[in-house]
């Protein structure tokens, strides 16, 4: 996949693989002077280095493929101590995720907000939802997943207004919307948050995998006997939920497929048109 790059310094674009609309700006590019750097979309994990290449007044064009390092394996104590300070879901979360026609997790749920989080890369402090991403097999707690919010359902207007908490592994990792306990024999995915509570109307327990790179690999889970799949309508989401379906239904496991009719939407979509 070839991106063409016309910017210098942190920035976020359409995603070359996964971009549903024109402002779906989940992948971070930053450039040097020297037209070097880094593209890497947080939704589907498209990740890409950039060298100089000239193709037209400063433009350069993306070309091989690296990973960025990870330093932590699990949750930091920094990340711990920031989830400590998170509260279960109360007031302007509510109301933002009754905004979005979303059901609301019951108590136990890896879901919480924070009243005055920092959004780094511009300084803003307000109100963010905060997800405790732990490993679908172990339930390790692994990094934090943050999305700055506001109660007419709508993200805070900041470039990114979702952050991962750098540095931290999210591979194999799950949002546990309900509890361990809540889980016996069968299980609901979908990539964002959102669409997992909207497919909460139709089934419960549900879960997040936050992108197509982990719902892709969700590993067949002891004691689930049935899974239901909400797929993003790309080709990213796609992809993962056909490699996710295979490796259930390959295992003995009953699997069950949603997928919005209109290309590039995703079941929160539906939900809030409805």
């Amino acid at each position: 996949m070839i991106c063409t790059i016309d910017w210098f310094g942190p920035n976020r674009q359409p995603c070359p693989q996964c971009a549903r609309r024109a402002n779906d700006r989940t992948c971070g590019v930053t450039l040097d002077a020297a037209g070097n750097g880094v593209a890497h979309c947080f939704r589907c994990e498209y990740v890409e280095t950039h060298r100089q290449q000239q193709t037209e007044t400063h433009h350069r064009v993306a070309t091989a493929t690296t990973i960025a390092p990870i330093k932590h394996l699990v949750l930091s104590a920094y990340g711990r101590g920031l989830w400590a300070e998170c509260n279960p879901l109360h007031g302007i979360a509510l109301d933002y995720l009754n905004a979005r026609s979303c059901v609301i997790p019951p108590e136990g749920s890896h879901l919480r907000y924070h009243q005055a989080l920092k959004h780094g890369p511009s300084g803003f402090v307000g109100v963010a939802l905060v997800a405790l991403v732990t490993d679908a097999i172990t339930a390790e707690p692994l990094t934090l997943h943050r999305t700055w919010i506001q109660p007419d359902g709508k993200k805070a207007p900041l470039d990114p207004p979702r952050m991962w908490l750098g540095g931290h592994r999210k591979a194999g990792g799950v949002v546990r919307l309900w509890a361990e306990d809540f889980v016996t024999s069968g299980l609901g995915i979908a990539e964002g948050i959102e669409s997992a509570l909207s497919l909460a109307h139709a089934h419960q327990p549900v879960w997040a995998c936050l992108d197509a790179g982990n719902m892709a690999v969700l590993p067949v889970l002891s004691g689930i006997e049935s899974l239901l799949i909400a797929v993003d309508h790309d080709d990213a989401g796609i992809r993962a939920a056909e490699n996710c379906a295979a490796r259930w239904a390959g295992a003995g496991r009953e699997v069950g497929v949603v997928m919005p009719e209109i290309h590039k939407t995703d079941l929160n979509d539906i939900a809030r048109a409805a």
